[in-house]
């Protein structure tokens, strides 16, 4: 597993407190967060607009993805990255949890390929499973 301070390092981006605390709750934790997720569990650290710029800046360095959500609320996940940092999908299923509400990044099961009508220009795809998962079952 990656540390910290690997991730930040491996996407050129400065060491600060904010960013490795954030970093450090998406690994600790292992499912897609909402701002308001990292926000309650870091309010006695950091304010919502240094969360809200942290995730602006991983986001435009392909650190971390969104994550389609039910609830319309926006969540993230860490990316998995292979040797090389742009070496991902974002392309992948994710699962949430009709129990906890936890959803989880299935990275190996892949998005079907989906031939678009002509004048038509895809931006991003998603698909979300809903069920009960692993831990709840």
């Amino acid at each position: 597993m990656n540390s910290p301070v690997h991730i930040l390092q491996s996407h050129q981006l400065r060491i600060t407190d904010s960013r490795l605390k954030i970093i450090n709750e998406f690994l600790e934790k292992n499912v897609a967060l909402s701002h308001s997720d990292l926000e309650e569990s870091l309010k006695e650290n950091f304010d919502r607009v240094t969360i809200y710029r942290t995730l602006k800046t991983f986001l435009e360095k392909d650190l971390i993805h969104k994550v389609l959500d039910d609830g319309g609320a926006t969540k993230y996940a860490l990316c998995a990255h292979g040797e090389s940092e742009h070496d991902h999908s974002h392309e992948h299923v994710h699962f949430k949890c009709e129990i906890c509400g936890e959803t989880t990044c299935l990275e190996d099961i892949l998005l079907p390929q989906v031939k678009l009508p002509r004048g038509f220009e895809k931006k991003e795809m998603s698909l979300l499973v809903q069920g009960v998962c692993d831990k709840c079952h």
